[in-house]
């Protein structure tokens, strides 16, 4: 599962260079067409670069979070089947004892 999301986020900064690439691209043609500035190309590229990184950082961090809650619940899972486990144990070593009460009570 950890090399599924691995793989996930390496594909959305493969994403990223490849729309940066354009991006540079498409403001070097509008910078020789004379539609924008050099300075003016190198501002938006900047600024799409950091919207990018933050749009980046506040998925990653989702993700992160959504991962979190998944082992969670595998944990809580986990925990539940252990406990059912233990029970079914308890009553086989013990089948004479009352269910709910323990042996020093």
């Amino acid at each position: 599962m950890i090399d599924a999301i691995k793989k996930t986020l390496l594909a959305g900064v493969g994403a990223a260079v490849v729309t940066k690439d354009k991006v540079e691209a498409a403001l070097g043609d509008y910078v020789k067409q004379g539609k924008v500035s050099s300075a003016e190309a190198r501002a938006m590229a900047e600024k799409i670069a950091a919207d990018g990184k933050k749009e980046f950082e506040t998925l990653s961090g989702e993700l992160s979070e959504k991962v979190k809650d998944v082992f969670a619940g595998f944990n809580r899972d986990t925990q539940k089947r252990l406990e059912a486990l233990e029970a079914r144990v308890k009553a086989l070593e013990h089948p004479n004892e009352p269910k709910g009460r323990s042996k020093g009570a």
